[in-house]
């Protein structure tokens, strides 16, 4: 029986992955159009993963340099100036799990685990009225898989009964690591991985 629900962020309650997308252009405009392509493309398939990581990532594995942490901090700041405005956007909302999550969050506890920054993160569940439906929000740069470590030791859950929805491969991979269930959303990529896919909340079986 499932009682606690992790939710991922980006993807699953706000559809801000294109936003982001642009914001990553627009970081690293001044480089070619094949290093761009690259970042981009990893920005879609790695949607769990902090800007933190996609900023070492850019610079590790599509230049082939190095960075320090605080030039990836001044650049994960800047980012965040690049796609602020956008972000504060309801209709970038999911109301299908919106909907979910405000007719059943008495019934379990929720969570937010996110790769989005954590205090961006606060912020925008503050402006948007979404704290008052989660016992915690936490986002990067601590990573996703120990986010999940971290819940599930201090409020002694139980593995068997809690569930991450998610929408990218790491999102699966996280709750592998941590041993707990795993329902892809908003990716029809996963459905050929995870055991269990919601089409839409309306018909899930949670």
């Amino acid at each position: 029986m499932i009682k606690t629900i992790l939710w991922d962020f980006d993807g699953v309650i706000s559809d801000s992955m294109k936003i982001k997308g642009d914001g990553f252009l627009e970081l690293f405009s001044n480089y070619d159009e094949k290093y761009l392509e690259l970042i981009e493309q990893y920005h879609y398939i790695n949607g769990g993963v902090s800007r933190f990581d996609k900023i070492r990532y850019f610079y590790n594995e599509i230049l082939k340099e190095e960075i320090s942490e605080d030039k990836v901090e001044k650049l994960a700041n800047k980012f965040a100036q690049i796609i602020e405005k956008k972000l504060y956007d309801k209709n970038n909302l999911i109301q299908d799990s919106l909907n979910f999550i405000h007719n059943t969050y008495n019934k379990y506890d929720f969570h937010i685990v996110s790769g989005a920054e954590h205090v961006e993160l606060n912020e925008l569940c503050q402006y948007f009225e979404l704290n008052k439906y989660f016992i915690s929000i936490n986002g990067s740069p601590t990573k996703k898989d120990i986010l999940i470590k971290n819940l599930i030791e201090k409020y002694t859950y139980r593995k068997n009964e809690i569930i991450l929805i998610g929408d990218a491969m790491s999102d699966y991979c996280a709750s592998i690591k941590n041993g707990i269930g795993f329902y892809g959303y908003n990716n029809l990529e996963l459905k050929n991985i995870a055991k269990q896919y919601i089409n839409n909340f309306k018909e899930s079986k949670i």
